[in-house]
């Protein structure tokens, strides 16, 4: 288990999304090289994107050995005709963001198949990292019908995930993929991300007030968010950590979406949830003290700094 911060190859899938357009310039800033894939273009000087159907498997084995800028056409060829250089790594965010944007069958056939192929012709040809989008809704609130419970707090990496929704069954069945091909490509790591409510900048003006005076409305995220711009930083470190196969990690900040401590927001609100081990003042609920403990996450862009209580 290492951690090297040589500069990588990295493609990026969903990178015009919303959490992919704050991730890609902290990979930038750490210079790294970055090809987008995504149907929409990401509006960034120095990313070429390439548009692709990742539920195609073709279009994928493509799209990872392609090259990253028409200006890598001026390179020499190589001894063996044309040398495309092999991505250190990709990350994939492309998906069905939630529930209702498209029939349940389409979000799950999307999301299941995309990530399949991906990590199926990343590990094909050669790649060994690979870092996959997964969910806070697989802890099972988030979508489901009505009040539902959390079966304990914290949230950490080892809860029986029970979703009953689509869109979460959909990233569940993600991991496992992950998982498999982990073990059938020996050395290659493959992290799933169970990302929180992701936040950009402008949002903490926007919404972050009511969230804040209204923490009722915030049980379905655990009362916890991920910062879009620290939410580069995880990839960042995902890309650096090597050595660890599979692995699940929640991407959280640090801190509960409240003003009130978080014994007393769970109190109030999930009296019925039991506590299995002592929790911080203002630890968020869904936990991330793996990615804090493991890959050396720093919480930059607290809530704290931008909204005022």
């Amino acid at each position: 288990m290492t951690s090297s911060n040589a500069v990588k190859r990295i493609v990026f899938t969903g990178g015009s999304g919303k959490a992919g357009r704050h991730c890609i310039p902290y990979l930038l800033s750490k210079g790294h090289s970055v090809l987008n894939v995504d149907l929409v273009p990401l509006p960034h000087p120095t990313v070429h994107t390439l548009k692709a159907d990742l539920t195609d498997s073709g279009q994928v084995f493509n799209a990872l050995s392609s090259h990253f800028h028409l200006s890598h056409y001026e390179n020499p060829r190589g001894p063996g005709g044309v040398s495309v250089e092999k991505p250190d790594a990709v990350i994939h965010f492309a998906a069905y963001a939630r529930n209702l944007l498209v029939p349940d069958s389409e979000c799950f056939r999307g999301n299941v198949l995309s990530t399949y192929n991906v990590i199926e012709a990343a590990c094909k040809l050669g790649i060994k990292k690979v870092i996959i989008a997964s969910s806070e809704t697989t802890y099972g609130v988030c979508f489901a019908q009505g009040d539902a419970d959390y079966h304990c707090f914290p949230l950490e990496e080892d809860y029986d995930n029970d979703p009953e929704d689509t869109y979460a069954t959909s990233k569940l069945c993600g991991e496992r993929c992950a998982r498999s091909f982990a073990r059938r490509f020996p050395g290659t790591d493959i992290y799933a991300l169970r990302i929180g409510n992701v936040i950009e900048p402008h949002e903490y003006e926007l919404d972050f007030p009511g969230y804040v005076d209204e923490p009722e409305t915030r049980k379905r995220n655990a009362w916890s968010y991920v910062d879009a711009r620290d939410l580069g930083q995880i990839c960042d470190l995902c890309v650096q950590k090597e050595g660890l196969g599979f692995q699940v990690f929640n991407a959280t900040n640090d801190t509960i979406t409240t003003k009130e401590t978080t014994a007393e927001i769970l109190e109030r609100y999930a009296p019925n949830t039991p506590i299995t081990r002592d929790m911080g003042d203002f630890e968020a609920p869904l936990s991330n003290r793996k990615i804090r403990e493991i890959l050396g996450f720093k919480d930059v862009h607290n809530w704290r700094k931008y909204v005022t209580v």
